[in-house]
């Protein structure tokens, strides 16, 4: 069941931009995971699994690059297409958090433009968009494919452009201290997120407003000050 928005005040953000996997998506662990299957196909040394997961978010390329420093690059194309097969054999797996679908209706509801930012590719975020019926419930989306992936802040530059809105109208959710970094690079604020891929003691020099250990605790948060 929804919150009331009855004793929330006015919006103070105008455009939220939310992260995909490990902040809406729950995704992380099977990324984690097929990150370091696709490396041991091509041959590298399997990255731990702190090392697999601090890459989510970032762009594909890059992202198994650094999680695989000991993989040649003329590998790289091979690499990617291991990473693909293994998430494609997994991706029914994945669902929404609990409790985001209330959470987006509510801040629709509160007149919020709500997009996303994420270091998928565009058909990627296309087919998860489709397949849990989110399409209705962001206005726009940047992914990593079509513009410069984080944490560079032009996927935020480009939606604050897209739908008129100035930076401290503009806050940015994420699970990562990329998707922190990219907020603080265009001049938005920010909230973390503890449950995805990054712990969460290295978001506070990133000067977060609020670190959200649930998605119920991001929710109320954001009823009070979004």
């Amino acid at each position: 069941m929804s919150l009331d928005l009855n004793e929330f005040r006015p919006r103070q953000f105008d455009l939220i931009a939310f992260d995909w996997d490990g902040t809406l998506f729950d995704s992380t662990a099977i990324i984690t995971r097929c990150i370091q299957r696709a490396v041991v196909d091509v041959g590298g040394r399997e990255p731990t699994r702190e090392a697999a997961s601090y890459v989510i978010g970032m762009a594909l390329m890059p992202a198994l690059a650094h999680a695989a420093p000991d993989v040649p690059q003329e590998k790289y194309p091979a690499l990617g297409q291991r990473y693909r097969h293994h998430y494609i054999q997994h991706q029914n797996d994945i669902s929404l958090f609990e409790g985001v679908l209330d959470m987006l209706d509510d801040l629709k509801s509160r007149q919020h433009c709500l997009t996303v930012a994420t270091g998928k590719s565009r058909q990627g975020l296309n087919e998860a968009l489709q397949a849990v019926e989110l399409r209705d419930r962001f206005v726009g989306s940047r992914t990593a494919d079509e513009t410069a992936g984080k944490p560079h802040p032009l996927m935020l530059l480009e939606l604050m452009r897209e739908f008129g809105v100035e930076p401290e109208r503009t806050l940015m959710i994420g699970d990562t201290t990329h998707d922190l970094q990219m907020a603080l690079n265009a001049g938005c604020a920010s909230v973390g997120v503890s449950y995805g891929a990054h712990e969460p003691d290295a978001f506070h020099e990133l000067k977060p407003r609020y670190v959200a250990h649930t998605v119920r605790d991001l929710h109320q948060w954001l009823l009070q000050h979004a």
